[in-house]
């Protein structure tokens, strides 16, 4: 595909202007970050794992009903997505105490949650993305009451789905974050989630030894970061038995190509 207008690049991902009005071209990167930007290095593949995680994830998603961005994907690192005014919100959904809100509360992470927990986070990497309540959200007009009903209770299904998604694979979801966006439709606006769903934006332990299978193995030094990414593409049948060598094998050659 030839390469077009580039529009944004952020930490995980570069946007460029897509074939037909109203349409995004996203490529992941295999660029990784960590507490806000403070740490930074490189997954080798991991941009080519997301790309199929998402891309299975969104699918299923779809199936159900939840209207979403992705349209289809392209090659190994891109996927054709709607463009989208993204609501400046991070909603994150928890199960499981771990992270910050094992930190902040004094919790023993892997300490199962009584409900699941929603918090929103307001998108600005200058400020650390910090944690904001609804009245927040209304009082500077970052999104509607309305709005906001539709995230939460959108939030709440995707959640309960994904956690049998990844409990049929032997997974526990213990968190993920989500973002949505805007689109326009007869002067008003639809909701639709946007970005992302992989290992970089969720923790995913494994059921019985609670091995980490996400970018925690980054942030926490623990290394085996790619066959973590490995092993859930594995599991969702996206990366057959041996066939992680032939992933690399590409990637190499496209490197020698100069892509």
């Amino acid at each position: 595909m030839t390469r077009r207008r580039q529009i944004y690049e952020g930490k995980a991902k570069i946007l460029y202007e897509g074939p037909e009005p109203g349409t995004i071209i996203q490529y992941f990167k295999d660029d990784a970050t960590a507490f806000n930007n403070q740490k930074k290095g490189t997954i080798n593949g991991k941009g080519v794992l997301n790309n199929r995680i998402s891309e299975h994830i969104y699918t299923r998603l779809g199936h159900i009903g939840i209207p979403h961005h992705f349209i289809r994907r392209l090659n190994m690192r891109e996927q054709l997505v709607r463009q989208v005014e993204i609501v400046p919100i991070e909603v994150i959904i928890r199960n499981v105490a771990a992270g910050t809100l094992a930190k902040r509360l004094g919790l023993e992470e892997g300490t199962p949650l009584p409900r699941a927990l929603v918090e929103y986070c307001y998108k600005d990497d200058a400020l650390g993305d910090p944690l904001v309540g609804e009245d927040h959200i209304e009082c500077f007009g970052w999104a509607s009451n309305e709005e906001m009903r539709d995230i939460t209770e959108m939030a709440f299904r995707i959640n309960d789905f994904m956690c049998g998604l990844f409990s049929a694979i032997n997974i526990r979801l213990v968190d993920f974050k989500l973002e949505f966006g805007r689109v326009w439709e007869n002067e008003y606006p639809r909701l639709l989630l946007a970005d992302e769903i992989s290992p970089d934006g969720c923790r995913l332990w494994d059921m019985e030894s609670d091995e980490k299978l996400d970018k925690d193995r980054f942030r926490r030094d623990l290394g085996g970061e790619v066959e973590a990414y490995q092993e859930v593409a594995r599991r969702f049948g996206l990366l057959p038995e041996g066939a992680e060598n032939e992933v690399l094998d590409l990637e190499q050659h496209r490197k020698k190509r100069g892509k």
